[in-house]
């Protein structure tokens, strides 16, 4: 009778944890979809914003600098300087994951794709609903490439790296490394506008109403929207 009670207890408590791991098992694809199709529209959404040509974002005009001076696509600098960062994450000891490599290849792709598809727009009147149509796009693709939690983009990584070395705030980091690289590409001969004023105000509320929106919770992985912050994994992806 004991071993049978005995053997009824380990059954069950087996069966509890194989319903336990099976939704966890399937978090992984839900996460992958999430990684790939924020990386995909925030790519879209940096064309979409250079196509406006109202104003870049600070990476994006520093690129676009470059990009004037060597006859090389925004897209093919926005990968090469990515990749160039990620040397400076040996220094400051960061780890890469699947979601920083994967940010270094896929948003330049995307962008020179995007930006090659569009036609010139002239008119203003068309320009600023792009131009808005981008940052809101950019807000969201940010909630669903963090939400995957697959590591930060190199940029972020940068940031987070120093403001762990150096001990300052990271706002301070964040802001004094954004204003270096828009200054420098201001100087290449980057767009800056009203776009750039715009994306600097919008995105971090956008992004993180996004991020609350697409949070993964829970082992199995449900999509919901809270109120309370989550503890994020990398700061927002400035590419």
């Amino acid at each position: 009778m004991f071993s049978t009670r005995r053997s009824e207890a380990t059954d069950g408590k087996g069966e509890e944890d194989a319903r336990e791991d099976r939704p966890a098992g399937r978090r992984l694809p839900r996460r992958l979809v999430h990684l790939y199709t924020g990386l995909v529209l925030y790519g879209i959404s940096m064309g979409l914003q250079l196509r406006a040509g109202l104003g870049l974002e600070p990476w994006s005009v520093l690129n676009q600098g470059i990009a004037r001076h060597t006859g090389l696509s925004i897209g093919t600098i926005t990968i090469v300087s990515g990749a160039l960062i990620l040397l400076l994450w040996i220094p400051l000891r960061q780890r890469p994951g699947l979601g920083t490599v994967s940010n270094v290849v896929i948003l330049g792709l995307v962008m020179d794709a995007t930006f090659a598809l569009l036609p010139d727009i002239p008119a203003l009147a068309f320009r600023i609903p792009l131009l808005v149509s981008a940052i809101l796009l950019n807000g969201m693709a940010t909630g669903l490439y963090i939400s995957a939690r697959f590591g930060p983009g190199p940029r972020d990584g940068l940031m987070t790296g120093l403001h762990h070395r150096t001990g300052r705030p990271l706002r301070l980091v964040r802001t004094c490394i954004e204003i270096t690289v828009l200054a420098v590409g201001f100087a290449l001969g980057g767009s800056v506008g009203v776009g750039t004023v715009l994306y600097a105000l919008a995105i971090g509320p956008l992004a993180q109403f996004s991020l609350r929106f697409f949070t993964l919770d829970g082992p199995g992985g449900r999509i919901v929207a809270s109120s309370t912050p989550v503890p994020g994994p990398a700061p927002l992806p400035q590419d």
